[in-house]
């Protein structure tokens, strides 16, 4: 990386709104890394996570948040938490939406952020332009423009990495100047055994409907270095009821088996060497509403 300049811009970037608006797929695509999961089911993001974005005019610490949702369990409302961290740690908030979802009208929580946050730099953010026709979109700027709560309002597409160079540009421009926050030399600060939790999780929710993937969580309960090369991971998918662990096995083991497999070649894929995975399915009755549950899975505040 070239020498920093005295006008070297450096700052917290938080990415919220809605489940399914594009947050995670955002991130990946402006880090040019993938570090969060990305499924076509909302409420994939659970935590947050951090990606830092480097160059030789800045160094952007973008927070990837939870969708912003009214709890029905206590992981709901821990998800929510997160969001606020990340909310309080930003010098600027990017608050995502879309055209075709809710058109240009917070949500009721979107609506608390933008109160309680009315005095940070606020972005309004509307992802997914491509799927639209391109003069449905003006309007929608129009009336986010005469909210007069944004400091910018910029229409993206970030699963075709369309106009981000623009909404980088922008950050950029309003972020204060100070040296890095972080290692130049670093993508993130989580260490690597949440991001193969959270792997394994994004397989699970690619290929179980219904409640199943949404009463999982994944524990690492061993990840060490093989002396023949290679890293050995083991982990409990955990699930709420005997029948969603009989789901999750699958008969002869097969569905477990598949998810083994897929999570196995993305783990290798981000750590750059072999694994050897291994996987149990265990019972933990109604973990989404214990808080000791949730405390031992990871969900709290802190460091993961």
């Amino acid at each position: 990386m070239p020498a920093l300049t005295s006008e070297f811009k450096s700052g917290y970037v938080a990415i919220v709104g809605e489940p399914n608006v594009g947050k995670s797929t955002l991130l990946n695509a402006l880090l040019g890394e993938k570090l969060s999961i990305v499924t076509a089911k909302p409420q994939t993001t659970r935590q947050r996570v951090l990606g830092i974005f480097n160059d030789e005019r800045a160094q952007i610490v973008f927070l990837d948040t939870p969708g912003l949702i009214k709890p029905k369990y206590l992981l709901h409302a821990k998800m929510l938490e997160f969001a606020d961290w990340a909310l309080e740690d930003a010098d600027l908030i990017l608050i995502m939406t879309e055209v075709g979802k809710q058109g240009t009208l917070p949500s009721e929580v979107e609506e608390r952020v933008l109160k309680r946050h009315a005095d940070k730099i606020l972005f309004a953010v509307i992802n997914k332009v491509d799927a639209v026709y391109k003069p449905h979109v003006l309007p929608v700027m129009d009336k986010l423009i005469r909210r007069n709560q944004f400091r910018e309002v910029i229409p993206i597409s970030a699963l075709k990495r369309q106009n981000l160079d623009d909404l980088l540009n922008t950050i950029i421009r309003y972020l204060p100047n100070g040296n890095p926050l972080y290692p130049t030399d670093i993508l993130s600060e989580h260490p690597e055994r949440f991001f193969v939790s959270e792997f394994i999780r994004e397989k699970i929710f690619e290929r179980f409907s219904q409640e199943v993937p949404y009463s999982t969580a994944v524990e690492i309960r061993e990840f060490k270095e093989r002396e023949t090369g290679g890293a050995y991971i083991l982990a409990d998918i955990v699930v709420e009821r005997p029948t969603q662990k009989a789901i999750l096995i699958g008969k002869h083991g097969q569905s477990l088996k598949e998810v083994g497999s897929a999570a196995r070649e993305e783990i290798e894929r981000f750590l750059q060497r072999k694994v050897f995975l291994e996987l149990f399915v265990k019972v933990r009755e109604n973990w989404r509403d214990k808080e000791q549950s949730l405390r031992n899975l990871g969900y709290h505040m802190g460091k993961q």
